[in-house]
């Protein structure tokens, strides 16, 4: 039995909670010969297997070079982006983008982090673009499209967070009394998550909701 052939992958995101512990696993895993993020900055880190690729978001023409998985793990909160408009931009502009960018240079699959409650009919702004951004995502016709979608996420963010911090500690205190669909989820379990299902040649659109994301 022959090994499978490594792959190159391409992540968006990489310096998000989910999206650097993602990139991680996926450099030190044999599965993949090259892990290309795409960032506007420099990463903190090098590692033989991790190429960075300087891009411009908004102007995303010509293409990133060809990939095999792509996993975006990209996303912002109202308050940080500062507008409605901004925040449809990262949360499902840029993801579409990249997509169909993605597609063309013939990648086979593609995970998303979206969030829970994500329904393109919501009347809440939030959840209205996570769902938008899953429904357009899926006329794409991926071969493999894979979509998580987290309830509160848990783990070290950094830098002045201070609602989210008193949120995920009051998860973490009634715990015990939330149902496990709505419980918070290690930042870690859903990157987890993420390359594993990756690894498991699944056909079709997948989506794993936040209380599946805690097996892992």
């Amino acid at each position: 039995m022959t090994a499978p052939t490594p792959k190159t992958a391409i992540v968006l995101g990489a310096t998000g909670l989910i999206g650097d512990l993602l990139t991680h696993r996926l450099v030190d895993s044999p599965l993949y010969e090259k892990v290309k993020v795409l960032v506007r900055k420099s990463l903190n880190w090098q590692h033989p297997r991790l190429q960075e690729v300087q891009f411009d978001f908004d102007y995303p023409n010509g293409l990133l070079t060809q990939a095999d998985d792509i996993f975006c793990c990209l996303g912002t909160t109202m308050k940080k982006a500062g507008s409605k408009e901004v925040f449809r931009k990262v949360d499902y502009q840029y993801p579409m983008d990249i997509a169909r960018l993605g597609l063309a240079a013939g990648a086979q699959q593609f995970a998303i982090v979206t969030a829970m409650g994500a329904d393109a009919n919501s009347t809440f702004f939030y959840n209205r673009v996570k769902g938008e951004v899953e429904r357009d995502l899926t006329a794409l016709n991926y071969p493999s499209l894979l979509i998580f979608r987290p309830s509160l996420l848990l783990g070290n963010r950094g830098g002045n967070r201070l609602g989210e911090r008193l949120a995920e500690g009051a998860m973490r205190l009634f715990s015990p009394l939330i149902p496990a669909k709505y419980k918070g989820v290690e930042a870690s379990k859903v990157a987890n998550a993420m390359l594993t299902t990756m690894q498991q040649g699944l056909i079709g659109k997948h989506v794993f909701e936040s209380d599946q994301l805690q097996m892992y």
